[in-house]
């Protein structure tokens, strides 16, 4: 199993000065510490539950760029990209542009968007959750079309590209795709029908074995292989703390068929969060 560091929280102590070089230490120690991903956030608001606008939040691609050159190994990815903040054509280029640079280490996290507040604070459309599902269809059909190489002119009903053109193309052939979201009429058989990887909301052993249940029957439908999904999951909690339980606990989900579990840093320090799971953890994951 691998570990994934989701940066969500700029809010640690002096961060008006230090906002950058704890960014950098934290991604810098996971690249050479085992951490197979490396993810932050795709608001332009913090979340209310840590806070809300008036805390820190940097623009997630220029974010994860300026990672790309601090790092060698760790794959690259917002949690997720809301689809509303991105026209599709001009997303698959972002996209592109982020593998191009990293050397081949981008992965397209996203989901429908949910942040009614930043959007209306900063201006930005905020349709119908009916709607902003059509506009994620549409868009992985896009962004997957045009990593492609065919461009042929694209007619939906949200999006229409006259020419989807898209030169350089990425490196990996093509970026792996990620949906997050557990939703299981929706959300997952998007999964199953579009993505590489599904991210699934932290719940107990029986829920994501349902989960993954519906997944399987969405890959049934669609024709495509469930077996060759990435499945992961996000994890509360603080393993430094108890690396044995949590390791136990790990294997249960191993065995439901979960391949990584993304965290965030908890407390005021995830340079030495990270630090301590890269030496006392990750080790240990790997060998589940």
């Amino acid at each position: 199993m691998q570990l994934g560091i989701h940066y969500a929280n700029f809010t640690h102590p002096d961060w008006q000065h230090q906002l950058t070089e704890r960014l950098t230490e934290t991604a810098r120690i996971a690249d050479q510490g085992g951490v197979a991903q490396f993810t932050v956030m795709d608001h332009w608001f913090q979340m209310e539950v840590l806070g809300g606008p008036s805390e820190p939040m940097l623009e997630g691609y220029t974010t994860l760029g300026y990672l790309a050159a601090v790092t060698e190994r760790l794959r690259l990815s917002l949690l997720v990209t809301g689809v509303t903040y991105r026209h599709p054509g001009l997303l698959a280029k972002t996209v592109t542009t982020l593998d191009v640079l990293s050397g081949g280490r981008a992965m397209l996290g996203i989901g429908a968007a949910w942040y009614e507040r930043e959007h209306l604070g900063l201006g930005v459309p905020f349709p119908p959750l009916k709607e902003r599902f059509e506009r994620l269809e549409e868009t992985l059909q896009i962004v997957r079309q045009l990593w492609s190489g065919d461009q042929t002119p694209y007619a939906g009903t949200h999006y229409q590209l006259a020419e989807p053109v898209n030169v350089p193309p990425p490196l990996q052939t093509p970026p792996p795709i990620m949906i997050g979201g557990s939703g299981e009429r929706k959300t997952l058989r998007l999964v199953a029908q579009y993505a590489d990887a599904c991210n699934l909301f932290g719940e107990s052993p029986d829920a994501i074995r349902h989960k993954l249940e519906v997944l399987r029957g969405h890959c049934e439908q669609v024709g495509t292989d469930y077996e060759a999904l990435e499945k992961t999951m996000i994890f509360r909690g603080d393993p430094t703390q108890d690396p044995d339980a949590f390791l136990a606990v790990m294997e249960t989900y191993a065995t439901l068929g979960i391949s990584m579990i993304t965290m965030t840093p908890p407390g005021d320090d995830p340079v030495a969060w990270a630090t301590d799971m890269s030496e006392r953890v990750v080790p240990r994951l790997s060998e589940i």
